[in-house]
């Protein structure tokens, strides 16, 4: 970590971050302190030392990403209030000048409980039992950087065809990224999707699910940030956290225990990976176009 005193995080915004931390917290909250933890793909960010606390704050373009960070702090109050899995508390968003922020409390890493795998994998699984009426959101938000439409359906491959690889796949068209000649395997995999899937209630989802979106707190236990909410099928998750090397066995068999995954879905969720990895085509290129065409000629 290095000092960043003179960094945008402290010199654009930082009267207008001590304000929402004054309005917030009722105490003055002078920025004594910044450090830069992280310049990212998406957003950097960094953590403050004030008078009233230390801070998690992220920063990004205000017009590129218009509301991103408010939509996040939406997704982290509804998975605070499911209260299955550990959030980080959102303390304020606002904007300055060109600079949209969110700031969160500030979690500090710490070392996993010998339980830690198996609290997690419970803890997804109890974060799955809370449903809606409908697959989707009352609110779009993003995926990535990429804006992420929730429109509500009443069944799971509908909401899953319309919102979710319709919508890459014309992206990635509009931008040649693929060529046309995949329509036609999305098509064949659409036209199966209803019988390949278990019907179920929907569930609240993190969204995205990779090693990347959760960490150890400082109790030792789980803390997921991050997150793309809806409510979908849960056997995205469980797809997402598999994708990129997957996380500890006793994840899963801890999950299965509290709320067992009907059987074949290992295999479902590389259906379910189409959906990330299109995301991943168009944020990063036709480097993972491979991958979605040997899903495809799976099914």
């Amino acid at each position: 970590y290095t000092e960043d005193a003179s960094s945008a995080a402290s010199d654009v915004y930082k009267r207008q971050i001590q304000a929402s931390l004054f309005e917030k917290t009722g105490k003055p909250s002078t920025i004594n302190k910044s450090i830069t933890l992280s310049e990212g793909d998406i957003n950097d960010a960094c953590r403050i030392e004030t008078d009233s606390g230390v801070y998690f704050v992220k920063y990004n373009s205000a017009t590129r990403f218009p509301a991103m960070f408010e939509k996040e702090a939406r997704g982290l109050a509804m998975l605070q209030q499911a209260a299955e899995v550990n959030v980080p508390s959102v303390v304020a968003t606002g904007t300055s000048e060109n600079y949209a922020y969110l700031v969160l409390e500030y979690l500090s890493p710490g070392m996993q409980r010998n339980d830690f795998w198996v609290d997690f994998g419970k803890g997804l699984a109890r974060l799955h039992r809370h449903s809606s009426g409908f697959f989707g959101l009352d609110h779009d938000n993003y995926i990535g950087s990429l804006p992420q439409l929730n429109h509500k359906h009443d069944e799971w491959t509908t909401f899953f065809i319309t919102e979710r690889l319709e919508r890459q796949l014309k992206m990635a068209l509009d931008h040649g990224l693929v060529s046309r000649s995949i329509i036609s395997k999305f098509e064949k995999l659409y036209s199966r999707l209803a019988e390949i899937f278990p019907v179920e209630p929907s569930s609240l989802v993190h969204g995205d699910l990779w090693s990347g979106n959760y960490m150890t707190g400082p109790d030792g236990r789980t803390a997921i940030i991050d997150p793309a909410v809806y409510y979908g099928h849960r056997e995205m998750d469980i797809g997402m956290s598999r994708l990129f090397g997957g996380f500890s066995p006793a994840f899963y068999e801890s999950y299965n225990e509290e709320y067992p995954l009907e059987p074949g879905w290992l295999k479902r969720v590389e259906i379910c990976n189409l959906y990330p990895l299109m995301v991943h085509v168009n944020l990063f290129g036709g480097s993972y176009v491979h991958s979605v065409e040997s899903i495809l000629a799976q099914f």
